[in-house]
């Protein structure tokens, strides 16, 4: 025992300075915080995906350089004792009447006490934030600030954001883990992409993700849509489209769903580019097992045999579920017909088009812009309408910037329609990649592009659709 006390006595005495203590600080904190955070990173499943990088490489690295720090400080003072000939010849026993060996036991005994309080605290507050929308979105994730904007406009809005992209299971933990380190390094380095390219590929699969919510086996019934539309006209004349979609599902009949991703129903395609728009091979397999294979107008089978091939799932069609972005026209549509701009202000509709279609080269730039444009073009134009009703425009240029604050980001170079949506096809391609009359199989047999395939239309830009009044929804309370 004498000889081990012999050892430690010199080590204790050396020990006893800022840097080597500065070391004990984080050997202990990084241990106390590790045993607080195991419960959580050994779970049956791991529910945060970025509290592994806290738990597996942020207090490793504290726990690994407080072990190197503290021999660092050993050897500087003994060093500098050895210098000065102050470096003594023999030490007293290793004993609380040993004030060296007091202070050292002492300090360690602080520091632990310490950081387990700490820990208690801010372990539980770390793994709870983390997995917040407000880190995802606004923190580390300042990169996201336009997917973080559509996420709050969204239906999902109340949806965590790990629960769609990451999800629990040790594979996709792991994965989460080294996508977050190298995320951090490109947002701390400024070297990530403007815009983010999308569609995104390490996602977890849609059948893991989208139908813990959304049943697929259950049939999802028809649905009334209104569609309400404002001329560029100067009383901004209103018309609506109502369509009966036939969502289907299930086993209750094809309809959408059911045509897609029904039971036994397998669609696998290639793609000729990144963002999956240009698909030149389709192969469908129904419900009864039988295959078929069309190919786009002028594509020959040798030349797309060796493009990606992808098996369709929710994502192909909804691939904005939560992060969509609007076209300018449409989003003054749906402030109009929501009373957000008032459809009795002169061109208000072509107006509002206008003014956000402008490039700017900050989104304080177009707030400015946008507001005094528009004063100056109703107070111009229409001063009798400017002096009466100057509230409704001050509320309609507020909107407007809220329009397009939601939508475009210059400092992400992210304008109008840089994001495509594939739900529908009037404002982008949509259904339209496949179900264009063009994708004809070796028969002859093509993907149709039949309107009622879909969707039955009920009425067509009426001012005043029959259908609406019959059905007691002449105000277009269906959307």
């Amino acid at each position: 025992m004498r000889p081990i006390r012999n050892l430690l006595s010199p080590i204790v005495h050396l020990s006893n300075n800022w840097i080597s203590l500065a070391g004990v600080i984080l050997v202990t904190t990084a241990t106390v915080f590790w045993i607080w955070l195991t419960p959580h990173t050994f779970g049956q499943e791991v529910d945060n995906p970025y509290l592994g990088i806290v738990a597996f490489m942020v207090i490793p690295a504290g726990f690994f350089l407080g072990l190197g720090v503290i021999p660092a400080g050993i050897w500087l003072n003994w060093r500098r004792e050895r210098r000065a000939g102050s470096y003594p010849s023999n030490f007293p026993p290793l004993t609380f009447r040993n004030v060296e060996f007091r202070r050292l036991a002492t300090f360690v005994g602080l520091t632990t006490v310490v950081n387990v309080v700490l820990a208690g605290q801010l372990s539980y507050k770390t793994v709870t934030y983390m997995d917040s929308v407000t880190f995802c979105g606004q923190t580390c994730h300042s990169v996201m600030a336009p997917e973080f904007a559509a996420y709050q406009n969204s239906p999902h809005s109340r949806v965590e954001c790990t629960e769609c992209h990451i999800g629990p299971g040790a594979s996709w933990f792991v994965r989460s883990k080294l996508s977050g380190v190298r995320q951090v390094f490109a947002v701390a380095l400024e070297t990530y992409s403007r815009p983010i390219p999308t569609p995104v590929h390490n996602l977890r699969p849609a059948r893991e993700t989208c139908e813990a919510c959304h049943w697929p086996q259950k049939f999802g019934e028809d649905r009334l849509r209104v569609v309400e539309k404002f001329a560029d006209d100067e009383s901004n004349s209103a018309t609506k489209t109502v369509l009966l979609m036939r969502i289907g599902g299930g086993h209750g009949g094809p309809g959408i769903h059911g045509a897609h991703l029904g039971q036994g129903v397998i669609i696998r395609y290639s793609h000729a580019d990144e963002k999956r728009e240009n698909i030149p091979w389709v192969e469908a397999t129904n419900a009864k097992g039988e295959t078929t294979v069309f190919l786009a107008e002028g594509a020959k089978a040798e030349a797309v045999k060796d493009l990606p091939v992808r098996v369709m799932d929710c994502m192909d069609c909804h691939n904005r579920p939560t992060h969509t972005f609007d076209l300018p026209e449409r989003a003054i549509d749906r402030a109009m017909a929501a009373g957000a701009i008032s459809r009795t202000l002169p061109f208000a509709r072509k107006i509002g088009a206008e003014l956000l279609k402008k490039p700017h080269g900050s989104q304080a730039e177009a707030a400015t812009a946008i507001s005094s444009e528009l004063v100056k073009f109703y107070r111009e134009g229409y001063p009798a309408v400017y002096e009466q009703r100057r509230a409704d425009i001050d509320s309609m240029a507020q909107t407007l910037v809220a329009i397009y604050n939601r939508n475009v980001f210059p400092e992400m170079k992210i304008n109008w329609g840089t994001y495509p949506n594939h739900i529908g096809h009037t404002d982008f391609t949509g259904c339209f990649r496949c179900h264009d009359d063009a994708h004809k199989s070796a028969a002859g047999k093509a993907i149709p592009q039949d309107c009622n395939t879909c969707h039955q239309l009920l009425a067509m830009d009426e001012a005043e659709p029959k259908i609406l009044t019959e059905l007691g929804l002449a105000d277009g309370g269906a959307r």
